[in-house]
């Protein structure tokens, strides 16, 4: 069959390997391949050999302890995914006409799992020196500004749920440690309708975040910018955050959100 023809059914090795993919990309923690094997039901002699491949291609890193993440080589296909995405296209059209906050770092991300997953990112050569936000970064939830957007978004019983087995590792002294703390924050950040990552990802940096709502006005991404306490005033602050909640707002609304 050439390679023009259409498949009559998923080329079963290639389903497998896709569902590898998929439980490793959703794990907490680094499964192995006995661990993989049981949860697909599929032979270990098969996941091996899968598993093997992947890595190969660079889709999957065998860790020093046997266990898999997920490769390099998927993050060239989540880049052009993000380079594709409405909500990652329209946040550069933004940026590129935003005047209003010259020289910010301003960061586009989205949630997955317990996690915020950086989309999109325009650095400043002063936050630089603490962070150098990049796609494909990943950082707990809980402690970020967008996270925290996000997570206002659901209930108190679904935070609880997604933290069942409690926070991360606090990042920085400031780092949100009891379920309890999170959720009192999380109760401010719906008040006021923009959150704070107050020095919670790293000292010296504070960050201000909203969400960006689809057309079911759920949150589809997180924005936020990023200051260094030292440099932070009211003045500044009060701008920042009307500048994030404007910017968060004209994203949701060509995403079709209802405001």
């Amino acid at each position: 069959m050439s390679v023009k023809e259409a498949p009559e059914k998923i080329v079963p090795a290639v389903e497998r390997a896709s569902a590898i993919l998929d439980l490793v990309a959703t794990r907490d923690r680094y499964p192995t391949v006995s661990q993989i094997a049981k949860e697909l039901g599929l032979a270990k002699s098969s996941v091996h050999a899968l598993c093997g491949s992947l890595a190969h291609l660079k889709l999957l890193i065998r860790r020093s302890d046997q266990a898999y993440q997920l490769g390099p080589h998927v993050m060239r296909w989540s880049n052009a995914f993000s380079r594709q995405s409405d909500v990652a296209t329209e946040f550069s059209v933004i940026w590129d006409n935003e005047s209003e906050m010259p020289g910010a770092t301003i960061t586009l991300s989205v949630l997955e799992g317990a996690e915020v997953v950086y989309i999109a990112a325009r650095n400043s050569a002063l936050s630089n020196r603490l962070v150098n936000f990049r796609t494909g970064m990943r950082f707990p939830a809980a402690f970020t500004a967008t996270g925290k957007a996000f997570l206002s978004y659901m209930s108190d019983f679904e935070v609880r749920r997604l933290y069942a087995d409690g926070l991360p590792e606090p990042l920085t002294p400031h780092s949100v440690q009891t379920l309890d703390d999170l959720l009192a924050e999380l109760r401010e950040t719906r008040s006021r309708e923009y959150s704070i990552d107050q020095q919670q990802v790293a000292e010296g940096l504070v960050c201000f975040g909203a969400a960006v709502l689809d057309s079911k006005n759920i949150p589809i991404a997180g924005i936020a910018v990023s200051l260094l306490v030292d440099d932070l005033n009211e003045e500044i602050q009060q701008k920042t955050i009307s500048n994030v909640r404007r910017i968060a707002t004209t994203l949701s609304e060509r995403m079709g959100a209802e405001l």
